[in-house]
């Protein structure tokens, strides 16, 4: 199985508009950060977590000409802007793209993306095709690839992680129910939130998420959903031995 990190920046993206900031006038690749998203691709299924407002940008830089589906984490503009763009998928792969989704997201994507859920007078360039199926705390299947479903607290929302394998993907919260460590045990690979080093009220900072990988104990951790105020090259030499910052492009093979 091969993991992509897709986008690896905080709402804004990096560089933030109007910035001059050290990380947003960087010249490395590393600090160029779209919108938190992820590929999961095994022999024969490719799924996609999350659909950011860089979706379009992240699906050619990528060269991915098919999924077989999406998995929402939570409904913040941020992880669900790229909706309409699955409309592409529909022409190439002539079907309506599975996605899986709690009923509150479900709900924010209906309210946002209306006309892909109701009649419209005229329909223009098409809208997205999409077969909803709703999650919660079970664990589900999609194709060849299982997927556990961590409960987290991102702020007051409720939002999903997700195990994949002996991989973990906790991207947009600041707080880990305690039933759910014994779903995180022997972990190769753990990428999770760390905004910035300032405390947030909805996303760990990096010592909180350092204290959380302490935790959880993977063999290595990934830092993502980061913020302009880290900036790879000077944040990524003082982190513990086996913790490292995610970056767009970032692949694991499992």
């Amino acid at each position: 199985m091969i993991i992509t990190v897709l986008g690896s920046g905080t709402s804004s993206g990096i560089p933030t508009i109007s910035c001059q900031c050290p990380t947003c006038t960087s010249s490395d690749s590393k600090d160029k950060r779209l919108r938190t998203s992820l590929l999961v691709e095994s022999d024969r299924t490719t799924v996609l977590i999350d659909t950011s407002p860089d979706f379009r940008q992240q699906m050619l830089i990528n060269k991915i000409a098919k999924i077989d589906a999406v998995v929402y984490t939570h409904s913040h503009f941020d992880h669900i802007g790229g909706f309409d763009d699955l409309r592409a998928f529909n022409y190439t792969m002539e079907k309506a793209i599975p996605i899986y989704l709690t009923e509150i997201t479900l709900a924010h994507i209906q309210k946002t993306f209306f006309y892909a859920f109701e009649k419209t007078e005229q329909i223009g360039g098409g809208v997205p095709l999409v077969e909803k199926h709703l999650i919660d705390v079970e664990p589900f299947v999609i194709g060849d690839i299982h997927f556990i479903p961590i409960t987290l607290k991102h702020g007051k929302l409720d939002v999903l992680g997700f195990r994949i394998g002996n991989f973990a993907f906790l991207t947009d919260t600041n707080f880990i129910p305690d039933e759910n460590y014994t779903k995180l045990e022997n972990l190769e690979i753990l990428i999770i939130d760390a905004l910035r080093f300032e405390p947030h009220p909805t996303h760990f900072t990096v010592d909180q998420a350092i204290n959380e990988i302490r935790k959880i104990k993977p063999r290595n951790a990934y830092l993502t959903h980061l913020a302009h105020q880290i900036r790879h090259s000077v944040v990524e030499k003082t982190l513990p031995e086996n913790i490292f910052l995610s970056y767009d492009g970032l692949r694991f093979e499992l």
